[in-house]
């Protein structure tokens, strides 16, 4: 039975008004990214008047953004390796064993993730001074200091959803890989990794985009050699001016890699959500 004309009419309306609450910042910040600061500044207008490409070339001079984006991949890739490997073994044997205190261990695993960031900054604060004071290890101000930061965040949430994952994965497949002489490790990594792919992808660009784009900490775990380009972006505005077109065009280059990947990795990460949120 075909749906009713006033509702195909009302969907495509919502879905026009949609689609232009999307795309008009993104059409915003691209006109603002090609005008001269001048243009930016003044009486806004849709159409530049003037395009220059010259905003693209003076982000990477104005502030060290190559080096903010180096710290960037650097902290959000070991992150997410850091996560999907922990999260695959944990959410495996919470999936395939039975152990005592498996259902508190999963309940608190998900109910971390009730508590906001922020009530976590000044713990984690002290927590890496002293271990600086007392080891000599510098995890404040570090890299490394702000990949462990973030697996906080993207651990819970990861090892749950993967357990929901795993579980839709069939048992029988375990025991034929077992017959077959592997072991534990080798039915994990030959069985139920190749089968739980999308989840283990949608794990890894949620860890990703976590790091990527997590402001808070980065700017009290970070000092101007390890910041990141969530927190270097601060840069382009300084006590005599804001540099409105180079901010627009800094944002519009750091996306890009969410972007892509996300794009490259939708159909992986629609399907490991959906069998995560199911179980």
């Amino acid at each position: 039975m075909a749906p009713p004309r006033s509702f195909l009419w009302t969907r495509r309306v919502f879905l026009t008004l949609l689609t232009g609450f999307v795309l008009i910042p993104v059409y915003v910040m691209l006109s603002s990214s090609l005008k001269p600061l001048a243009d930016v500044t003044g009486t806004f207008r849709w159409l530049p008047t003037e395009l220059t490409i010259r905003p693209y070339i003076d982000i990477w001079s104005t502030v060290p953004l190559g080096r903010y984006f180096v710290n960037s991949l650097i902290v959000a890739g070991a992150a997410t390796v850091c996560s999907v490997v922990i999260a695959v073994f944990s959410a495996y044997a919470v999936s395939r064993y039975s152990f005592r205190g498996k259902r508190v261990f999963t309940v608190t695993v998900l109910s971390t993730q009730m508590f906001p960031g922020i009530l976590f900054l000044l713990p984690l604060f002290l927590i890496y001074v002293n271990i600086g004071n007392a080891t000599g290890i510098a995890l404040f101000g570090s890299r490394g200091g702000l990949i462990l930061t973030y697996l906080t965040f993207s651990l819970p949430f990861s090892i749950w959803m993967l357990i929901g994952y795993f579980d839709s994965v069939p048992r029988d497949l375990d025991e034929a890989a077992l017959v077959d002489g592997c072991g534990p490790l080798g039915a994990l990594f030959r069985v139920v990794v190749p089968a739980a792919v999308p989840g283990i992808v949608a794990v890894a660009v949620y860890a990703f985009m976590t790091a990527w784009g997590e402001v808070l900490f980065a700017s009290v775990m970070t000092n101007d050699t390890t910041r990141t380009l969530a927190v270097g972006l601060q840069g382009y505005s300084t006590l005599n001016d804001v540099y409105w077109n180079q901010i627009m065009a800094a944002s519009l280059v750091v996306s890009v890699p969410v972007v892509a990947g996300f794009l490259l990795l939708q159909r992986y990460l629609v399907a490991g959500l959906t069998a995560g949120a199911v179980k």
